[in-house]
């Protein structure tokens, strides 16, 4: 296994880094779309939901593409599953209140038919690219990384 590991990790890193660099990519050109969507959750006032739907999807590009090219790879595996979770307890909240909305993960967003939601689908999904945040929180070191941190290869995580 601890052969195999840099391999696994390096498709982790590029699957994790290439949903968010897409998803970012999806909505960082159609800002209004972007803020529909964070408004639909109906969690944060307006003025901070709409500079959410601004900021979020460059922060998910820029994360994507540290994870793609291997750099800083911990700390873009952190920021994504904190925001997989994030999302993950954002949907939730949604879905408990009955919203009938989107998740607009991957764009669009905002009000649907009920007949439309996919809330077990998107925290499914969510939780999935969360985990894999999670093992390269723990694996860090991975093949084709530009980063070669050789501390990260004797110690894998902070404190062993």
């Amino acid at each position: 296994m601890k052969k195999a590991q840099p391999w696994i990790g390096l498709l982790v890193r590029l699957g994790l880094g290439g949903v968010l660099l897409y998803a970012g990519y999806l909505k960082a050109f159609s800002p209004d779309k972007s803020m529909m969507a964070v408004r639909a959750y109906e969690l944060l006032p307006i003025w901070l939901a709409n500079a959410f739907g601004i900021i979020l999807p460059w922060l998910e590009m820029g994360a994507g593409l540290l994870l793609i090219v291997g750099v800083a790879v911990r700390y873009a595996a952190i920021f994504g599953a904190g925001l997989m979770v994030a999302f993950i307890i954002a949907i939730a909240q949604a879905w408990a209140r009955g919203l009938s909305i989107d998740c607009g993960c991957f764009g669009d967003g905002g009000a649907v038919d009920p007949s439309e939601t996919k809330y077990l689908e998107s925290i499914l999904r969510d939780i999935g690219f969360a985990l894999l945040g999670f093992y390269l929180i723990r694996y860090p070191v991975t093949k084709f990384a530009l980063e070669k941190n050789k501390s990260l290869q004797q110690n894998p995580t902070p404190g062993e």
